[in-house]
C-alpha cells in the first residue's frame, strides 16, 4: 500500500519532467551556411562544403538534393563539427544539381534550409556548320563568393587536362575553332572564385567526325573559251571530303562576290564554263568549299581572265592587257602570240612585269600578215605550291591592217654582219594574197628566178650561183584578200660584200 503513491509520484515527475524538456527544445538550430559545391570532373561525384551551424545543440545534418525544384533528402549525418560531404550517387555529370543542407538538435528539432548552391554542368558539340566545337555552361552562383572567371580545360584522346582558354564570369560560352578530326576532345569548366578556390563541373567529351574540310582549293585558271565564254578549273585537295562546291564572282572593281552556281564533284578537280561572262570585262572568280548546313569552310584564291586591248596606228602595232590575277604562285612570263584564220604563232616573250607590247607592223610582216590580224596574250604559272602549274589565255584581239606591199629594192645574198631579211629579195606583204606570181629577170628578160608561193625568196643565185652585182627586174602579180587584183614592177639592186 506504501508503494503505490511512490510509483505514482515517480511516473508524474517523469512525464513532468519529459513536459518541460520538451517545451524548452522546440527551438530549432540555426541552418549551416554553405560554402561550396564541385564535382570531380572524373568520377562525376559530387562534394559539398559548408559552416557548421553556430547553434549549440547540433546532432548533425541532413544533405539534401534538388532537381528541377524538386528535393529529397538524401543522407543524414551524425556530428555537430560535420562540414562536408561527397555524393557519390550524383547526377552532375548529365545535368545541374543544387544542394541544401539542414542541422538537427538532440530532439529532431530541424533548421531551416541553408541557401541552395547548383554544381556547374558542362556539354560541348561540333556545330559543323562552322567547323568549330562549342563548349558551354550554366554559370555558378556567385553567393557567397563571386565567380572571377572560368577557365576552360581540355583533353585530347586522354591526355592530361590543361587550360584551353578562359571567359569572363558573364560568358558561358567558349569556342574552339581549331581542332583535329577523328580525335576525342574532353572539356571541364573551373570556376576561380573570389576566396581563391575553384569550383569545378562535370567533364563532357565529343568525338570530332565531321565531314573533312579541304586544306587548300587551288584556282588553277580562268581563261578563253570558245564563243566568248570563260573557262574556269579549279583543283581540290585530295583529302577533302566535302563534295559540295560554291563559284562566286564579281566584276573588277567591286567589293562583294556574287553566287552564279553550285556544283557538286567527288573528284579532286572542279571545271566550269561561264555562258553569261562578257569578254571585254575583267571578271574575278573563285571557289568555296560547303559543308552540309551550306556554311563555306574553304576559299580557293582568286582566277582572273586576260583582257587585251590593242591599236594600229603609222604602221605600229600597241597591245595592252591586264595582270592575271591571283595564281597561287606567280606569274613566270606572258607570251604574245598572233594569227590569222585560227592559226597562231609566237611572236615575243614578256616578263610579269610588263603589261605593253609594241612593234612595227613591217618587222612582223614575214611571220604573220593579212587584211585583219589578232593577237592573244597568255600568261604561265609558276612557284605553285601544291605543284600545279596555271596557264590563262585572253580572248583574240583582231585589227584591220592595209593591205600593203613593200618590195625591197636591194639585197645581199653573201657577207658577214648581214641580218638574215637582207639576204633574200622578197616582196614584204601585210596579208596572205589569194594569188600570186613573181618573176625576177635580167636586164636582158631572161628569166631568173620564178614562183607563185609567196613564201618563197629569191637567194640571188642561178643554178646554185651567185649571180654578179647588177640591176635585176621584177615583175609581181597580186589578188589581195579583198579581190583586188595588183600588177607592178621594178627593179633590184643585187650587192656582193
Amino acid at each position: 500500500m506504501i508503494r503505490k503513491p511512490v510509483y505514482l509520484t515517480t511516473l508524474i515527475l517523469i512525464f513532468l519532467s519529459l513536459n518541460l524538456s520538451g517545451r524548452t527544445d522546440s527551438i530549432p538550430p540555426l541552418p549551416p551556411a554553405l560554402e561550396r559545391v564541385t564535382v570531380n570532373p572524373e568520377s562525376g561525384n559530387v562534394e559539398i562544403e559548408w559552416q557548421t551551424s553556430p547553434s549549440g545543440d547540433v546532432w548533425g545534418y541532413v544533405v539534401y538534393r534538388y532537381i528541377d525544384g524538386a528535393g529529397y533528402a538524401i543522407d543524414t549525418l551524425y556530428g555537430r563539427q560535420i562540414t562536408n560531404y561527397l555524393h557519390t550517387g550524383s547526377g552532375a555529370s548529365y545535368y545541374s544539381e543544387s544542394y541544401v543542407v539542414a542541422a538537427f538538435d538532440s530532439v529532431k528539432n530541424f533548421s531551416k534550409l541553408s541557401r541552395p548552391l547548383g554544381t556547374i554542368y558542362t556539354e560541348v558539340r561540333i556545330d559543323t556548320c562552322n567547323n568549330r566545337l562549342e563548349v558551354k555552361w550554366n554559370s555558378y552562383t556567385p553567393v557567397p563568393y563571386p565567380v572571377t572567371d572560368y577557365s576552360v580545360m581540355m583533353s585530347v584522346d586522354g591526355e592530361p587536362f590543361h587550360k584551353a582558354g578562359e571567359t569572363e564570369p558573364e560568358n558561358n560560352l567558349f569556342i574552339l575553332n581549331e581542332f583535329i578530326t577523328e580525335r576525342k576532345y574532353c572539356f571541364f569548366v573551373r570556376a576561380g572564385l573570389a576566396n581563391g578556390q575553384v569550383s569545378e563541373s562535370n567533364s563532357d567529351c565529343v568525338l570530332t567526325r565531321m565531314q573533312k574540310a579541304p586544306a587548300w582549293i587551288n584556282a588553277d585558271y580562268a581563261s578563253a573559251g570558245d564563243k566568248g565564254r570563260i573557262k574556269l578549273s579549279f583543283t581540290i585537295d585530295p583529302g577533302s571530303e566535302i563534295t559540295t562546291f560554291r563559284l562566286e564572282r564579281k566584276t573588277a572593281g567591286e567589293n562583294d562576290f556574287r553566287v552564279i552556281k553550285y556544283l557538286t564533284s567527288v573528284s579532286s578537280s572542279v571545271t566550269f564554263t561561264d555562258n553569261e561572262a562578257e569578254r571585254e570585262t575583267i571578271h574575278v572568280y573563285r571557289l568555296a568549299a560547303v559543308n552540309n548546313c551550306g556554311v563555306p569552310v574553304k576559299y580557293s584564291n582568286t582566277a582572273s581572265n586576260i583582257v587585251l586591248r590593242g591599236s594600229f596606228s603609222d604602221n605600229r602595232i600597241d597591245l595592252s592587257w591586264n595582270s592575271y590575277r591571283k595564281w597561287a604562285g606567280i606569274v613566270d612570263s606572258y607570251i604574245i602570240s598572233a594569227g590569222t584564220g585560227g592559226e597562231y604563232r609566237q611572236l615575243a616573250v614578256t616578263s610579269p612585269a610588263d603589261t605593253l607590247w609594241s612593234v612595227n607592223y613591217p618587222d612582223i610582216m614575214h611571220e604573220i600578215s593579212g587584211k585583219e590580224v589578232c593577237f592573244m596574250v597568255t600568261a604561265f604559272e609558276a612557284l605553285n605550291p601544291h605543284g600545279l602549274s596555271g596557264e590563262s589565255s585572253s580572248f583574240p584581239f583582231c585589227l584591220s591592217l592595209p593591205e600593203n606591199i613593200t618590195v625591197p629594192n636591194m639585197f645581199i645574198p653573201s657577207g658577214t654582219g648581214v641580218k638574215e631579211t637582207n639576204r633574200y629579195f622578197r616582196p614584204v606583204l601585210s596579208f596572205i594574197p589569194a594569188d600570186y606570181h613573181l618573176i625576177v629577170t635580167d636586164l636582158k628578160r631572161r628569166v631568173i628566178f620564178e614562183t607563185r608561193d609567196f613564201n618563197e625568196k629569191w637567194d640571188g643565185r642561178l643554178n646554185g650561183a651567185i649571180l654578179p652585182e647588177g640591176v635585176y627586174l621584177w615583175m609581181l602579180r597580186i589578188k589581195t584578200p579583198s579581190g583586188t587584183s595588183v600588177s607592178r614592177t621594178g627593179t633590184v639592186t643585187l650587192k656582193n660584200q
